[in-house]
């Protein structure tokens, strides 16, 4: 019997911060993706065609004198085909860059979700971790369900609230972090 009671004690008080660990983890690639959606990355193509086209307009710019027009127009003419050439591009590279976010955050859910319930399969009835009843005394009953009932004086945390604690916290971590892509 007191075995047992130390093999709970030992597992309990390392899965509290594995667990966490795990839903900060799923946080910060989810932040991580986010971030690198909405920066997007200029090509080498796409930094080409924008070189091209400034280069256009800026010889446009300089033929100025009645003699010249013509050529102007050329090349104002030229620097339009350029943008629109930009924008397909553009439109295409985000299309791809979408499907490809999109396909990444399906993936993340379906490893959250599978992971959550993982966890709530394995410590369903066992305490992932013991906090003093003093500590916590308004909301013991709430964070020990699912668990067994307090002893010594000790609130035994479940797995759903703890997953819910996790992620409220691991949010607000996340958040304090600056990508820089």
């Amino acid at each position: 019997m007191r075995e047992e009671g130390a093999l709970v004690e030992q597992r309990s008080s390392i899965a509290a911060p594995f667990i966490f660990f795990i839903v900060l983890t799923f946080h910060l690639v989810s932040k991580f993706l986010d971030q690198s959606k909405r920066k997007g990355s200029a090509s080498d193509r796409e930094m080409q065609l924008r070189g091209e086209i400034k280069q256009l307009l800026k010889d446009a710019s300089t033929m100025s004198q009645p003699s010249t027009f013509a050529q102007a127009a050329k090349l104002r003419r030229l620097a339009a085909a350029k943008e629109k050439e930009l924008a397909t591009y553009q439109e295409s590279q985000n299309k791809e860059m979408k499907l490809s976010y999109d396909m990444s955050l399906k993936f993340l859910l379906l490893a959250k979700v599978f992971i959550y319930f993982v966890l709530i399969i394995w410590f369903w009835r066992a305490p992932v971790a013991t906090i003093s009843q003093q500590l916590v005394q308004p909301f013991g009953k709430f964070l020990s369900w699912s668990a067994r009932s307090p002893l010594n004086n000790n609130v035994m945390v479940g797995i759903i609230p703890w997953l819910i604690l996790s992620t409220r916290v691991s949010r607000f971590v996340s958040g304090l972090f600056k990508w820089r892509i």
